[in-house]
């Protein structure tokens, strides 16, 4: 019985804890067999990348040589967009011109693209970082990086041989990532 002036309340609000419950637990299931199930690499080409045509990227290197991504053609190409700035930047410098290195006789080529720095600065983050010889193309308005569709840095793109982004990573790369998704491109 209703008293005067009381309204029932609509079913929703009588079955809402329930349903609360139900959505709850629900997610937490979905969430605890995502967390289980095992984190495999996605193949080189299919890591969320459709395989297209890198945009243009050329222009003067920081030590004063020139760069065009046109020429590197028939190399496999690794695309770093770094900042001196940016700290995790600075710990993956060395890995990836470790890796031109040598990989460099299998043609793999690596170049930087330095967002928004002034040049002492990259200068002084590539001296620091033992990382002097890397090729350097700056951006200091960012516009050559919304080209090339960067979310933020570090990231690296994997252009392959025939002038194709295949692969990028947002983030730090590793030791690990390089072996799986670039190793497979110099083998071909």
């Amino acid at each position: 019985m209703i008293s005067r002036g009381a309204r029932p309340r609509p079913r929703a609000l009588r079955t809402g804890p329930a349903l609360v419950l139900a959505v709850t637990v629900a997610v937490g299931a979905l969430v605890a067999l995502g967390l289980r199930s095992p984190a495999t690499p996605a193949p080189v080409g299919t890591a969320g990348v459709t395989p297209t045509p890198a945009p243009a990227l050329s222009g003067a290197t920081l030590d004063g040589g020139r760069f065009d991504l046109a020429d590197a053609r028939g190399h496999v190409l690794l695309v770093n967009v770094f900042a001196s700035w940016c700290g995790p930047c600075r710990d993956e410098l060395p890995l990836l011109v470790e890796t031109e290195r040598r990989w460099s006789p299998q043609g793999l080529r690596l170049v930087g693209l330095n967002v928004r720095d002034g040049t002492e600065a990259v200068r002084a983050l590539l001296d620091e970082t033992g990382t002097r010889g890397l090729t350097v193309l700056t951006d200091p308005d960012g516009s050559r990086s919304v080209d090339w569709g960067v979310r933020g840095v570090p990231e690296t793109f994997v252009v392959d041989r025939d002038g194709r982004i295949v692969d990028r990573q947002q983030g730090v790369v590793t030791r690990e990532w390089l072996e799986q998704r670039v190793a497979p491109l110099l083998a071909g």
